[in-house]
């Protein structure tokens, strides 16, 4: 069979995505439509004037999604990874964020309405009672603004009338474990009680690392309480604690060829590289090895504490509405920065603790009428601290040197040893103020509103060096040797890299939007919006010395966004459906632009490879459509679709131009082109390396009988093949299929559940590096090459087995 016909067979087979799913279900069973808090206030999904994908709690379950990044097959356009296992960033209708920038996100994460920390709330998924991703500028309905979108997620709360809860368990072929569960306690009608826990372990990426024998692996606790209060008929309060605690262990993975090596670093000499031209970076490896070669491990300890509390208090007209939160969470890290061993037995081991400190306070009032005028206000205010520490190598390697050269004693070549310590502590707040007003009456909406926001930031970033200094760097000129920072032990004392005048930032942004809706008739909705969202910029941390400001200190990000679509149902409202078009400006994109070559007069070493955010305009327009429904009353179907083109608009860019091609490439020597400290490219391409199209499509089939119903469940998402300019790499397409088969009681209080996860075994390169890892020298062009590229996989196929049982 061709391969398109072998899609579009998949794709008739299959069906829309789960909140779809979720709707018609609902609705086909007297539950009424979903409803979703995408505006703060519950209403309906077909009411919302915005594109919202929603997930319940059951779909999750039902489609064993335990990692939050998972939920990207459930909504087109929405990609969600985590490259080296801290990082974990979302992308969606083409923006992108990489968590190291420092900035807001492109798409903000809320837990319980909290904005929060993704590296903590992606770790653990359970006892959830609904998620919910809002598509387009948020900068009006909650505190962050964020160009792209938001995901906000909702535990599960506790029931004041009846004891009730569920537990479930999984286990895979490739040494998969989830055990979760959770129990509401009614000890009254004006007090509960719900508790809720999660074990999980996994392979991560699934990839061994062939030089020290290890195994990627993950291991996940984290338990939930929640007290409900009902102190009066009109005071309602939830009272939240969450504990987590996540141990990864996740080495990176390289394709390519491996390298011959000319020197290793020496077994008895420290700051020492020695001849041997055998010694190889690696083996030849490819995508299906899942391989990794660094000599170090890649471990990331993560342990949590939140505290949240959320007050509802009807006055009659208004509600006042009271969420608080704390969040304390720290991350240890290690990793070998010679991640492809580009120079073998040597090992650069860099160790970090960062912690997120958030104490977030939110005050609103809002009117509670449904028709007429009415509207709201509200305060925001969010404090980040803590401080990052980093402890890495800064060694500075030297080309081989000429036979007769003075320092090349009996073929040794030294390099220098500088360990650097780094200390970034976090001293940023945001205060906000908000007020909106609304029209609603004969089937017209009207909504808009303002926040007005005070940003400020204390940026620094201290910077220490040392070294135990190294004897054939010894010039044997005493004066001299006494004074250099090399040959004998020599610390530099913390010194501040940021600039005075970047120390202090602040930002007053007015940032909102507005919408309108009209009700064409009961089952069709049509709307238009209009968006506005804000970035502080952010300066850089841990830079080098002698860079030029746009090295140094980001642009502040504007981002405008209009939008049209209708919504609506038919077939006696089995089937539904939505379409929607936009378009989005933003005025210096917030960006970042890893493993750039510098060139610089003052640091030491002179040269190397660094990240650093940078600004550039960008132009976004696209279109999304679902169609769901009910085919009969045992079979759901639906299918959603986006197209979004995202591109740079003439933007100058940091990259790596060692051609002199003008576009991104790492052929040939380092080497800077032009004047900068960075060579940079004029950019017309993508924001982020996602296709333009994607696809996800689900289906459940079921055959009731009297005391048993066996169905057959399918989730399928589609990606297609795209060039990326900024990795100069030809993506394949990816089809992604999980199948589930198995049985539950007719009133769904116990499911077996066999599945496949990626049945069609499909192994694609989700990310990759341009060019290969090197390690760079104090000689300009010249550098240790590994052979490697990096990259992340998509993980082999897998089967498993899950029982639930709801009480």
């Amino acid at each position: 069979m061709k391969k398109g016909n072998y899609v579009s067979g998949l794709l008739c087979g299959a069906a829309l995505i789960v909140p779809a799913v979720a709707w018609a279900q609902d609705a086909a069973d007297g539950g009424g439509e979903i409803v979703v808090t995408a505006t703060r206030e519950a209403r309906s999904l077909q009411s919302v004037p915005m594109s919202v994908n929603v997930a319940t709690g059951e779909q999750l379950q039902k489609l064993n999604i335990f990692d939050a990044k998972d939920v990207q097959q459930l909504a087109p356009g929405l990609e969600m990874t985590n490259t080296t296992g801290r990082n974990n960033s979302t992308t969606l209708r083409g923006i992108s964020f990489d968590p190291d920038q420092g900035t807001d996100p492109a798409v903000q994460v809320y837990f319980n309405e909290i904005p929060t920390d993704a590296q903590t709330v992606y770790t653990a998924l359970y006892d959830i009672k609904q998620i919910e991703v809002l598509r387009g500028p948020q900068g009006l309905l909650r505190g962050i603004s964020a160009p792209a979108g938001a995901i906000t997620i909702s535990t599960a709360r506790p029931s004041f009338d009846e004891i009730e809860g569920y537990a479930q368990a999984t286990a895979t072929t490739r040494d998969g474990f989830n055990v979760q569960g959770g129990v509401s306690l009614p000890f009254s009608d004006k007090v509960a009680l719900r508790v809720a826990a999660l074990v999980d372990g996994n392979r991560l990426n699934n990839v061994r690392n062939i030089t020290t024998g290890e195994r990627s692996r993950s291991r996940t606790q984290s338990a939930r309480l929640t007290l409900g209060l009902r102190p009066t008929d009109n005071v309602t309060a939830y009272l939240t604690y969450q504990y987590l605690y996540a141990d990864n262990f996740q080495p990176q993975q390289v394709i390519g060829t491996g390298n011959n090596s000319t020197f290793e670093a020496g077994p008895f000499f420290g700051g020492v590289l020695v001849p041997n031209t055998s010694v190889r970076s690696g083996p030849p490896l490819e995508a299906d090895d899942y391989a990794a070669v660094s000599e170090g491990r890649v471990r990331n300890q993560n342990e949590g504490h939140i505290v949240n509390l959320a007050v509802d208090w009807d006055l009659g007209p208004a509600t006042l509405s009271f969420v608080g939160a704390h969040q304390y969470t720290k991350l240890k890290t290690q990793r070998d920065l010679d991640v492809a061993n580009a120079v073998p037995n040597y090992i650069s081991n860099s160790t970090g603790s960062i912690p997120f400190k958030y104490d977030t306070v939110e005050l609103r009032l809002a009117t509670n009428n449904k028709e007429g005028f009415g509207g709201g206000i509200g305060v925001f205010y969010n404090k980040m601290g803590g401080t990052t520490r980093l402890n890495q190598p800064g060694d500075s390697f030297f080309f081989p040197l000429e036979p007769n050269d003075s320092l090349n004693t009996a073929g040794a070549l030294p390099y220098l040893p500088i360990g650097t310590a780094i200390a970034v502590p976090v001293d940023r707040s945001v205060w906000s103020f908000n007020a909106n007003a609304n029209f609603r009456g004969g089937g017209l909406s009207i909504e808009g509103g303002i926040r007005y926001s005070i940003i400020k930031s204390v940026n620094s970033s201290q910077l220490t060096l040392s070294t135990p200094g190294n004897i054939l760097a010894c010039t044997g000129d005493p004066q001299v040797d006494a004074v250099s920072f090399g040959c004998l032990p020599a610390t530099y004392p913390a010194t501040e890299i940021i600039p005075d005048r970047f120390r202090r930032t602040k930002d007053t942004p007015i940032t909102g939007g507005l919408t309108i809706s009209y009700q064409l008739m009961p089952s069709m909705n049509i709307f238009a919006s209009y968006g506005h969202s804000f970035r502080a910029g952010v300066v850089g941390v841990g830079l080098p010395d002698g860079l030029s400001d746009d090295l140094i200190v980001g642009q502040p990000e504007k981002t405008d966004a209009i939008e049209a679509g209708i919504k609506g149902s038919f077939a006696g409202r089995r089937l539904h459906y939505a379409v929607s078009v936009y378009y989005q400006k933003l005025n210096n994109f917030l960006n970042r632009f890893t493993n750039i070559y510098y060139e610089s007069t003052i640091a030491s070493p002179p040269t190397g490879f660094f990240d650093f955010n940078y600004n550039g305009d960008a132009r976004i327009k696209g279109i999304e459509g679902s169609l769901d429904g009910r085919i009969t009353r045992d079979w759901d179907f639906g299918i959603s679709a986006a197209y979004t083109r995202a591109r740079f608009k003439n933007a100058l860019l940091p990259c790596n131009d060692f051609a002199g091609t003008g576009s991104p490439n790492q052929d040939g020597p380092a080497t800077v082109r032009g004047p900068g400290n960075v060579s940079y490219c004029v950019s017309n391409g993508r924001l982020s390396d996602t296709p333009d199209f994607s696809l996800t499509a689900n289906t459940e089939i079921r055959f009731p009988m009297d005391n048993v119903t066996p169905f057959l469940r399918g989730l399928f998402t589609y990606r297609p093949g795209f060039y990326s300019d900024r990795v100069d790499y030809n993506y394949r397409s990816r089809e992604l299929l999980n199948l589930f088969v198995g049985v539950r009681a007719p009133d769904s209080s116990w499911e077996f559940t066999l599945f496949a996860k990626n049945a069609l075994n499909q192994k694609r390169i989700a990310n990759i590096s341009l060019g290969n890892a090197t390690v760079g020298t104090a000689t300009p062009g010249l550098d240790y090459d590994s052979g490697y590229r990096l990259v992340n996989v998509t993980n082999p196929r897998e089967f498993g087995l899950t029982g639930n049982f709801k009480f």
